[in-house]
């Protein structure tokens, strides 16, 4: 059985004040029966790690380079990451592929990098509304697995979260029937290139506008193991919510 995930990416938002709500989501969920993540600016990685530590919540990274070292000022190498106390690393991520012009080579190099270093990478893919009414969606989606995905991937170092672009941080989700054909697809190119042992051990995340209030709904659906959640995931209550009703799936 593959281990439900709750995962929070606080994008740049948080400051050192911002760690109380990381102690006061580790006490709301002492023995959770799920992995909870929350990636941090690397700011304040290091003390998010000190924070929950000994508990049952980890923290990440949202971004690295694709080198292990060098002279690349101002970025992040994976070893640091870890070094910090992350456990996984958000790669791909639509704000990095539109604002940056990562590309699914840029991505798969920096996946290679974070699994080298015995770190787990969430690889983001999504399609815009362009590509969704266009009805190009699982091409892109496709795409993105062929491309950003490292031959190394196993179940234990590689999450792919779907993130549709037009519905991060919108209000706007796809239908229970869209999100579902999405996860389907992804875990159906995954067993046809890993192996169906590979294939199914993946965990696959929804991630776009969800809310306690969808939750329990976007859970329920086929292939959907967890979430990559943006804004719910800055305060410990509204994110508890979106871990209570991933647990009760």
């Amino acid at each position: 059985m593959r281990r439900k995930l709750a995962a929070g990416n606080w994008k740049m938002n948080g400051t050192s004040a911002s760690l109380s709500e990381l102690e006061r989501l580790a006490a709301l969920h002492p023995s959770p029966s799920l992995d909870i993540l929350i990636c941090p600016p690397a700011t304040l990685l290091h003390r998010a790690a000190a924070a929950v530590e000994n508990t049952d919540v980890s923290v990440g990274g949202q971004d690295c380079h694709a080198d292990a070292s060098g002279a690349h000022t101002g970025d992040v190498s994976a070893d640091m990451l870890k070094d910090a106390g992350a456990s996984a690393v958000i790669l791909g991520h639509s704000e990095r592929r539109v604002d940056h012009g990562e590309q699914n080579e840029d991505v798969r190099a920096k996946a290679r990098t974070v699994m080298d270093a015995g770190l787990q990478a969430i690889i983001c893919v999504g399609e815009s509304l362009e590509q969704r009414d266009a009805a190009n969606t699982l091409d892109i989606i496709g795409g993105q697995l062929s491309g950003s995905v490292p031959d190394q991937s196993t179940g234990e170092n590689l999450v792919v979260a779907y993130e549709p672009i037009w519905a991060i941080g919108t209000g706007k989700v796809p239908t229970l029937e869209e999100i579902g054909e999405v996860h389907d697809f992804i875990r159906a190119r995954l067993e046809r290139r890993f192996g169906e042992g590979v294939g199914r051990s993946v965990r696959l995340l929804y991630g776009g506008s969800v809310k306690p209030g969808n939750a329990t709904e976007i859970f329920g659906v086929s292939n959907v193991d967890g979430a990559l959640v943006g804004g719910a995931s800055l305060k410990a209550e509204d994110f508890s919510g979106i871990i209570q009703a991933l647990e009760s799936i």
